[in-house]
């Protein structure tokens, strides 16, 4: 199949009858690509190279940035949003051999093999021969997804209404650094209830939730190629250390350390 760098190439790839679909997507600049909910009968998996997208799936939030990948099962609702510059590789797997992959959605992290089987495989034509030579890279594919490390690049994402119009703003204004109190009384709840809501909900404390609101924002900006002074501005914090030093604690590693990794494919 051919790499894509225009959508009137799309060919819908639960349409194509074969048990792997790989194409690429290189894009100089996409400004800006939102695709609303939808989903395919196959799982699929996302794999950014350059840039980051993100990936809503009922009850969570995905930032992809250079070097990660998103899977998800086939058949789920998902959104995927997307800025600037863009390249990727994206592989739709029948549900007849899926086994072993996850169940749920989830980040993984993209080691060079399978890197390499992602561009190999997206070279392939959309109706590649089988059993031979493409069946054996097809299948050696799908244990490298099998035996990704899953990253934690991960969002909880609440359903209620109320919660979700706390989360709208705070995405919108990400420097906001209002207190829990003030949080609950823009959302007309008590301190109470709303720290209960967010912890029954998504598992996390508001203080946890919102640093890890943070550490996605700042995942998808430095991708985007932000500085770490910017992005600690945006994210409201007084100083660039004080953000390095929320950053290492949620990753292990500097800003500026996670992102040379990735570009250099190393992590």
């Amino acid at each position: 199949m051919p790499i894509l760098s225009d959508p009137s190439d799309w060919i819908d790839p639960d349409e194509v009858p074969r048990p792997v679909v790989t194409f690429g997507a290189a894009m100089a600049e996409v400004g800006k690509i939102e695709l609303d909910l939808h989903r395919h009968m196959k799982g699929q998996v996302l794999f950014v190279q350059r840039g980051a997208l993100s990936c809503e799936v009922a009850g969570g939030l995905w930032i992809v940035p250079p070097g990660s990948a998103v899977w998800i099962p086939g058949g789920a609702l998902h959104a995927i949003k997307a800025t600037g510059v863009l390249e990727g590789f994206a592989a739709f797997i029948d549900s007849a051999v899926s086994r072993g992959l996850p169940e749920v959605c989830c980040a993984v992290s993209v080691a060079p093999l399978l890197r390499e089987l992602l561009i190999r495989s997206a070279h392939l034509p959309a109706l590649y021969d089988e059993g031979g030579a493409n069946s054996r890279l097809v299948g050696v594919l799908l244990d490298e997804i099998a035996a990704a490390q899953v990253e934690d690049l991960h969002l909880p994402m609440p359903n209620d209404p109320r919660l979700r119009r706390i989360v709208d703003l705070m995405m919108e204004s990400p420097a906001d650094r209002g207190t829990l109190d003030v949080w609950a009384k823009r959302a007309g709840l008590s301190e109470r209830t709303l720290s209960r809501m967010i912890s029954r909900e998504t598992g996390m404390s508001f203080g946890r939730w919102r640093q890890q609101l943070g550490v996605m924002l700042a995942v998808k900006w430095l991708a985007g190629g932000a500085s770490i002074q910017q992005v600690a501005s945006d994210l409201g914090y007084e100083s660039v250390p004080s953000f390095v030093t929320m950053f290492r604690r949620a990753l292990g590693t500097s800003p500026g350390r996670y992102m040379a990794e990735r570009h250099s494919g190393r992590h």
